[in-house]
This record gives structure tokens, C-alpha cells and sequence, in this order.
């Protein structure tokens, strides 16, 4: 049992306050037994964009290479687990909202920033993600092939597809918005047609418009009779803490070696659709940035 834990804790006023309690969660997620511990997202500055001008909050980014990722990167080892710590990143042609996944020896796993911003709101000032990785993650239980996804990504099939097709066993998503029921919905199916646990982190009650409600989906919906389950593992309440949840890698393993989702059926060829630029419907918004 691969043991996860949620960071679902409420942001500092500073980067050196988020650093202190972002490493004093992670130490309880490691009490708690936990073998990988997600932020919500943008911790660095707990997601402190909205109504904040941009000149002010864009000054708050921090490179990849900072002493508060590198403090996470020297945490990881020294807790023997791995950590997916988020931030806004320093980057040429503007920042970026990402998430870095050290393993348990404190290696960079990837470095994923977020492919589809919310471009309707304060995220339009971001720079774009250019893909999604997914990456062997070496944990105490063994190896598991691990992705990221943030938040707006989640609305989007496209986002897991891919990092289905890649080979993840395990999505991971910051996340910092209201997680009512259609946007849960969105990630048990994203789980369901891709038979990949997905494990979401979101800010709880209290941190902007985010209700908490971090889950985690395991991805098996059907057991070996044909017996359908809940592959809800965890869902959260509204309040702060550090929750953790398990995930069977055997049990998901054995389901996508035998069931009908994922990749088995496919027919990428019929599909050169969705892959067009741009295409309006009259019913569809058309306003378009990129």
C-alpha cells in the first residue's frame, strides 16, 4: 500500500512562513506514514493572485533552483519521502505556476507548469507549460510511475489522456478552487477512463474561494466478478490538516493488466479533430488568447 498524503493546510502571509509550515506538514505526513506528500496549489504563495495586481504578485516568483525548493528537495531525504512541492516560478517571458516532485533521495523527478491557465482570470499573465511528464518515482513500497496535472488541467480529458499514454500509474493535482460536486465528478472520470489513480490537494475553507475536499480516486471501478466499487479512497471535509489515504498498486496493477479502459480500445485515428488549432461553434465562447 502505497500511503499518500494531503497537504489540505491554509497559507502563511510570506514565502518564509509558507516554507516553516510547509515543512512542518510535511514532517507530519511522515508521522503519519506517508510515502509522498502533495502541496495544494502555488503554495509558495498560497495561491495569493486573484486580487492581487499583477506587478506585485509576479515580483513573488521564485526559480526552480531557490532555497525554498532546494529546502523541500534536502527535506525529501531527509525523510526518506517523496514531496510534490508547487510554487510560482521565475521564468523567462514571464512566470509560471508549477510543481516539482523530489523522490525519497531528494532527486527532481520533473517540473511540470501548468499547461492550461486560466486565461478568463489573473492567470492570463502566466506562461504555459510546453508538456506533461510523467516520471518513475522510487518510493519505500516500491516504484510507481507518477504525472502532475494542476487544477484548470483537470477540465480537460486531454491532460490525463496524455499522461495515461505516458505510462502514469498516479496523477498528482494541486489544486485551489472550489471543489464542489461537477468538479469531483471530472476527476473520477478522469480516474475511471484511464484506470490511473488520481490524487487531487486543494486549499481548504478559508484559503480565497477553495472548500478543501482533497480526494483520491484509485482508478479500479470494477472488481475481478465484474462487481462495481467506489474508487473514492479519500475525500476530505472543508477544514485544514494533513490527511493521508492508501493506494493498492497491486490491486491497480492487476485491474489495468484486464479491463477494457485506458489504451485497449482506442482509435487515435479517427481523433485528428480535437488535435486542430482552434475550431467555433456558435455555442462556444470565442474568445481565445493562444
Amino acid at each position: 500500500m502505497l500511503k499518500i498524503s494531503f497537504l489540505q493546510i491554509l497559507p502563511g502571509n510570506s514565502l518564509e512562513e509558507n516554507l516553516k509550515k510547509g515543512i512542518d506538514s510535511c514532517k507530519i505526513a511522515k508521522e503519519k506514514g506517508a510515502d509522498i506528500a502533495i502541496f495544494p496549489e502555488m503554495w509558495s504563495n498560497g495561491y495569493d493572485i486573484i486580487d492581487t495586481p499583477f506587478n506585485k504578485w509576479s515580483s513573488g516568483a521564485i526559480e526552480v533552483n531557490s532555497p525554498f525548493i532546494l529546502a523541500f528537495k534536502h527535506l525529501a531525504a531527509q525523510l526518506n519521502m517523496a514531496i510534490a512541492i508547487t510554487f510560482l516560478e521565475k521564468f523567462e517571458g514571464g512566470p509560471r505556476n508549477t510543481v516539482v516532485l523530489f523522490d525519497r533521495f531528494g532527486k527532481q523527478c520533473f517540473s511540470y507548469a501548468k499547461v492550461h491557465t486560466c486565461d478568463f482570470g489573473a492567470e492570463k499573465n502566466l506562461t504555459l507549460g510546453d508538456e506533461f511528464f510523467v516520471s518513475t518515482l522510487n518510493t519505500v513500497k516500491g516504484n510507481i510511475q507518477v504525472g502532475a496535472m494542476i487544477c484548470y488541467d483537470r477540465e480537460f480529458p486531454e491532460s490525463a489522456r496524455i499522461l495515461m499514454l505516458k505510462g502514469a500509474e498516479l496523477i498528482i493535482v494541486p489544486n485551489a478552487c472550489p471543489m464542489e460536486i461537477n468538479r469531483l465528478a471530472q476527476l473520477r472520470a478522469r480516474a475511471y477512463e484511464n484506470m490511473t489513480a488520481i490524487a487531487t490537494c486543494n486549499y481548504p475553507l478559508l484559503t480565497g474561494d477553495c472548500n478543501g475536499h482533497s480526494t483520491l480516486y484509485d482508478g479500479v471501478a470494477y472488481l475481478p466478478n465484474g462487481k462495481s466499487r467506489d474508487m473514492c479512497m479519500l475525500e476530505c471535509g472543508e477544514q485544514a490538516g494533513v490527511f493521508v489515504a492508501e493506494l493498492n498498486t497491486d490491486q491497480l496493477r492487476a485491474y489495468r493488466e484486464q479491463e477494457v479502459h485506458g489504451n485497449a480500445y482506442r482509435h487515435p485515428q479517427k481523433y485528428q479533430l480535437i488535435t486542430q488549432e482552434r475550431i467555433t461553434y456558435p455555442f462556444v465562447r470565442k474568445d481565445y488568447r493562444r
